[in-house]
């Protein structure tokens, strides 16, 4: 195999790229390591999250990793609920990684420090209580066409679990608020069906009726959520505005991941199968979904009505 070239190193938005790396890089520890091939698999399922943290930070290239965005993505595992040790598994496994990087000359220096480096994950929260997630949600302003459109986004990111980059490609016509449902795409964009409480609903149809078209200007926008000119928010912005309301909220290091893991956190809390936590949550790492069996949606369903915090009013109407 040949060696990665340049070109290859920038994959903003492009997961074939980053493929590409992984490939080369599973070459080197076939042939010139020797490892098996469960070994092997292992490592790029331990290198997977990278990418995704990459994507949300904006990292467009692998010569963008530094020190302090690195400490960043440990801390980020600890936060999105990896136990510790596999996120030990998962530095050695970067570490590996980063050193055929500098040996291959597709990046000059190795950033990860050799110690110390998990010394911070511990100070960040996995999740958020209930009562913290309310606060968020009761500090934005739901009278401006920006803050109907804000407190849609965030009850919705909670109420789904959704990723950033989930909620980002979420256009007009994927929203069924009388089936409180939405088509989420994924990873490798495969679709599920995710579902909303009644509080999500009605934010969501306040911003639709009274928010979006005003910022609607050509009438012909697709996305669910729009910029003030008009386009689809983009997913910076959306970690902005996380992080904003919660800093309003006093709350500190609050990300789009730790809403969708609090959502995973309250749902187990409140008696749901892990099980359905899995396909709610639309994990598509083969490592991870071969340890559950199919649950039916309508199963999902009950079991969401009755387990979610913010869906649980619905019962009773």
């Amino acid at each position: 195999m040949t060696s990665v070239s340049k070109q290859t190193i920038s994959f903003k938005n492009d997961e074939s790229k980053w493929t590409q790396l992984l490939d080369s890089f599973e070459h080197h520890v076939k042939t010139e390591r020797g490892l098996s091939n469960f070994t092997i698999r292992n490592y790029r399922n331990d290198l997977a999250p990278l990418f995704d943290f990459m994507q949300v930070q904006g990292l467009s290239s692998i010569t963008d990793l530094n020190r302090t965005n690195l400490r960043e993505y440990l801390a980020w595992l600890v936060d999105i609920g990896y136990v510790r040790s596999s996120v030990v598994r998962k530095l050695s496994t970067l570490r590996s990684f980063l050193k055929w990087l500098v040996r291959d000359g597709i990046i000059k220096t190795d950033p990860l420090p050799r110690r110390g480096v998990l010394n911070n994950t511990r100070r960040l929260p996995k999740f958020l209580s209930k009562e913290e997630v309310n606060k968020i949600f009761e500090v934005v302003d739901n009278k401006s066409t920006i803050g109907l459109r804000d407190l849609a986004l965030l009850e919705l990111i909670y109420a789904a679990g959704l990723r950033v980059s989930e909620v980002q490609k979420l256009n007009l016509s994927d929203i069924n608020v009388g089936n409180q449902e939405l088509v989420v795409t994924g990873k490798g964009s495969k679709q599920r069906i995710a579902l909303i409480g009644k509080p999500a609903t009605h934010a969501i149809e306040r911003y639709i009726k009274y928010g979006r078209l005003k910022l609607d200007l050509s009438g012909k926008a697709k996305a669910l959520f729009l910029n003030r000119t008009g386009g689809r928010l983009n997913q910076r912005t959306i970690q902005k505005k996380v992080n904003y309301y919660s800093k309003l909220a006093g709350l500190q290091d609050v990300h789009t991941h730790t809403l969708r893991h609090s959502f995973a956190t309250h749902l187990l809390d409140g008696g749901a199968d892990l099980r359905v936590v899995q396909e709610l949550l639309g994990h598509s790492s083969p490592s991870t979904t071969q340890l559950y069996t199919h649950v039916s949606s309508s199963e999902a369903r009950q079991i969401y009505l009755s387990a979610h915090p913010r869906a649980i009013k619905d019962q009773s109407k």
